[in-house]
């Protein structure tokens, strides 16, 4: 299984691109604008978008990647979601004055873009890939996902956006885990904010990590940081990881994420 990061960032600037992940060639989680980057072929290529929650930067490209290959398409590009994030999409999106409803065009019978409810604790098989659906605790309905397939070393984790959340580790610590994505949206200056906005700031991640199982050892890889605040989130991560009370050798292996970036698991 291979993943390419398309997007990791919480905002845009230049070379920051908002959430999305290409999933081998044909599964698309989220779809910020970091799907500005594929090709035509390629966008042709996905079958399947999962998204984890309905907030603009994690499906801002969306309605335009249907748009660009829609001419071409044979079948629906099926949309995975919460109902939640699918009833925002209706009613936000795809509502014929923001954007057509393509979910009804050509026709309702053979449509570009077919939703899919999902809920969490479900897996779907999708593409040779088993894609479990994740607890998350946000603003607004939110879910992460572990992706696996027969083949890889374990699963791929992405925790979406998301704050404190003991459910979410009681399963990851269930798993067999090549990589986890974490966010981490702000920076501990920023940490009110970010709790009323249910994010992690680096001294809540600290926390959350001393959920995983002592004996669980993976990459983990933060995304989601504000373009201004990206190099102080990642030195307070730093800082907090080197200092932990159970000593440095137990310190996780922690990464940054870059658009760009391919993982072969």
């Amino acid at each position: 299984m291979r993943v390419r990061v398309l997007g990791c960032s919480g905002a845009i600037a230049k070379d920051s691109r908002t959430t999305s992940f290409l999933v081998d060639s044909d599964v698309l989680v989220d779809a910020g604008t970091g799907v500005g980057d594929l090709t035509l072929e390629e966008m042709l290529g996905i079958r399947h978008v999962l998204v984890s929650h309905s907030h603009l930067d994690h499906i801002a490209a969306l309605p335009l990647m249907v748009d660009s290959v829609a001419s071409r398409l044979r079948e629906p590009i099926n949309v995975w979601a919460l109902p939640g994030t699918i009833a925002a999409l209706k009613a936000h999106v795809f509502n014929n004055v923001i954007w057509p409803d393509f979910s009804r065009i050509p026709s309702s019978q053979a449509p570009f873009i077919r939703f899919h409810e999902i809920q969490v604790g479900q897996t779907l098989k999708l593409g040779g890939k088993a894609i479990e659906v994740l607890p998350a605790v946000h603003t607004v309905p939110a879910c992460g996902f572990a992706l696996a397939t027969a083949d890889s070393k374990g699963s791929w984790v992405f925790t979406g956006d998301t704050e404190r959340n003991p459910a979410f580790w009681n399963r990851l610590n269930q798993l067999e885990v090549a990589a986890l994505v974490i966010e981490t949206a702000f920076s501990d200056r920023e940490q009110d904010l970010a709790r009323r906005s249910l994010h992690l700031s680096p001294c809540a991640l600290a926390e959350e990590l001393d959920c995983i199982a002592k004996h669980k050892r993976f990459p983990i890889f933060i995304t989601h940081t504000k373009p201004a605040e990206t190099e102080l989130i990642m030195n307070e991560i730093r800082k907090f990881d080197q200092t932990r009370p159970f000593g440095p050798e137990v310190a996780h292996d922690i990464r940054w994420l870059r658009a760009g970036q391919e993982f072969e698991l």
